[in-house]
């Protein structure tokens, strides 16, 4: 690994930690914590992106370690915090049911992103506009069932066809 590689990498490492501390606050119930980690871990993986772009540092390997980071830090942690959230209102089957299909339509959603090469546009919601925007809903919005459903239309987003622009 350059010299160049390494910003980007921390970056991306420093986003996978924030992601894994979030899960372990949502184990133990310091659901704004996990939020807090969860946006943090947002604005790390933005940087990541500039950062090697900037430093002309843009690898296989960096885009594979961002998409492993990114799917524990906006897929696994804010379907997991949903997860708590619908246990918490005993709505644990439907709750279970979304942290599935929100982690899997996530993961589905990097690997269509690694294997496109568009530079125009976004095909689908990014994982991590989908996972901050879940972790904010789940923290206020009062009603779990409406969380619910937006979880699910968050994930069926992430694996549409439809473009978004590059900023």
């Amino acid at each position: 690994m350059s010299r160049m590689e390494i910003m980007p990498n921390l970056c991306t490492a420093a986003n996978l930690l924030l992601g894994v501390s979030a899960i372990t606050s949502v184990i133990n119930y310091n659901f704004q914590l996990s939020v807090v980690l969860i946006v943090l871990a947002a604005v790390l993986d933005r940087a990541d992106g500039i950062l090697a772009r900037r430093c002309n540092a843009v690898s296989n390997f960096g885009k594979e370690f961002d998409s492993l980071a990114d799917l524990v830090s906006f897929g696994v942690a804010p379907a997991a915090l949903l997860y708590s959230s619908a246990l918490a209102h005993h709505l644990s089957t439907p709750g279970l049911l979304c942290f599935l299909l929100f982690t899997l339509c996530g993961a589905l959603r990097l690997a269509r992103f690694n294997v496109t090469q568009s530079t125009t546009f976004f095909l689908g919601v990014p994982i991590t506009a989908a996972g901050a925007i879940l972790s904010i809903l789940v923290l206020l919005v009062p009603s779990t069932p409406v969380v619910l459903i937006l979880s699910i239309i968050l994930a069926l987003l992430m694996v549409s066809s439809i473009r978004i622009p590059k900023i």
